[in-house]
Parts: structure tokens; C-alpha cells; sequence
């Protein structure tokens, strides 16, 4: 079975307002520590005037980090992080921007309120599957075209190229280790005529 992870495409925000103080979760898809950091100190300039950048980050691997940034310990950074873990998210950090309204939450409510924050941010984001992939190319008559991409999707492949010239040319994309069916069929069908190449394992959306 192909190994996969969640993660989330891009950037994604999203704000709530608790007791007059506002919480600006931002996320980013992130591959790296240097990348996470990286992310926190842009968050860090764009909101100097905030009292508080709270963030965490989880990586591939196990690697996680949080801060609670000035905020009374355990209320913030430590939410923060599980909420990305009980989201079952990879390769992502998430800074919370706290900009104070003048009424003390309270441990309880920070917590619920850190907790929020992420929580909004991971909905607004696209989350994707990240799963390691195969690219099959190859290349077939017109009169084979309607046939190969039913097979496909029997197979479980997604065509994600097609190439209309004198013949078709195809690319489509598989879980590594599930392809063996589908290029037997290929095979047959074409009678060995259509050469499938089959691309290095790669980690891709799927």
C-alpha cells in the first residue's frame, strides 16, 4: 500500500473574535524547519503591533514545535499543536495572531479560543492527500483512446495530460505499487504497441 499524509495546499486564514480580542489563524504548507521559521517571522512582520504570535508546526517525520508566545503556559501553543495533529495534518505550521481587546479571558478561554483559531484556519483550508505516485506515459491510436480511458479508470488512474496530434499521447497517474493490472491490460489492448513508460516514484496530491 502507497504511503500518504494530509496536509493542506498553500495559505489559508481565518479570523474570530473572542471577548473583544481577535485571533488570526494563518496556515501554510511547509516541508521544512527553516521553512516553518521562515513563516513565523513573515506572520511576526506583517503583525507587529499584535501582542501575541503564537504558533506550531508539525513535519514529516514526527518533528513538531509550538510557542505560546507570551501567553500564560499551556493555553495557546500546546491547543494549537493538537489541534493540527487531531486534524491528522503533515507538513504545516500555523501561526495564531492575538490582537488584545481589554477583557482577560482566563485560562479556559484562552485555551478554547487558540483552539478555535486553528480549527477555522484548517477549514478554510484545502486539504489534500498527499500519496506516493507514478506517472505512466504513452502514446495510442485515436481508435484505442475512448477504450484506454475507461481502462484507466477502472485501474484507478487519473489521466492528467492529453496530447491530441497524429496519435494520443497520455499521461496518467497511479499509486506506486498498483500499476502492474493496468499495464498488463495495456498490453493486451494495444497488443504491446503502445510502450507505457513508467515514471520514478514521486510524491504527489492523489
Amino acid at each position: 500500500m502507497a504511503e500518504h499524509y494530509r496536509t493542506i495546499e498553500g495559505f489559508a486564514e481565518a479570523e474570530i473574535v473572542e471577548k473583544k480580542s481577535r485571533f488570526i489563524g494563518q496556515m501554510a504548507h511547509v516541508e521544512t524547519e527553516e521553512e516553518a521559521l521562515a513563516f513565523l517571522e513573515e506572520i511576526r512582520a506583517k503583525h507587529r503591533m499584535a501582542r501575541h504570535n503564537v504558533y506550531a508546526y508539525v513535519l514529516r517525520g514526527g518533528r513538531v514545535r509550538y510557542s505560546d508566545d507570551g501567553e500564560p503556559g499551556g493555553t495557546s501553543g500546546m491547543p494549537t499543536l493538537e489541534t493540527l495533529q487531531h486534524a491528522g495534518l503533515q507538513d504545516v505550521a500555523i501561526v495564531t495572531t492575538r490582537y488584545f481587546g481589554g477583557v482577560l479571558l482566563g485560562t479556559g478561554g484562552l485555551v478554547r479560543a487558540y483552539t478555535a483559531a486553528a480549527q477555522a484556519a484548517i477549514d478554510a483550508a484545502h486539504v489534500v492527500v498527499i500519496s506516493r505516485c507514478v506517472d505512466i506515459s504513452l502514446t495510442v491510436p485515436y481508435s484505442l483512446y475512448e477504450t484506454v480511458s475507461r481502462l484507466a479508470g477502472e485501474c484507478e488512474a487519473h489521466v492528467i495530460e492529453s496530447d491530441f496530434g497524429a496519435e494520443v499521447r497520455l499521461k496518467l497517474r497511479m499509486l506506486e505499487g498498483t500499476e502492474g493490472p493496468l499495464l498488463e491490460r495495456l498490453s493486451e489492448i494495444t497488443r504491446g504497441q503502445a510502450s507505457p513508460q513508467v515514471s520514478a516514484p514521486f510524491d504527489a496530491a492523489f
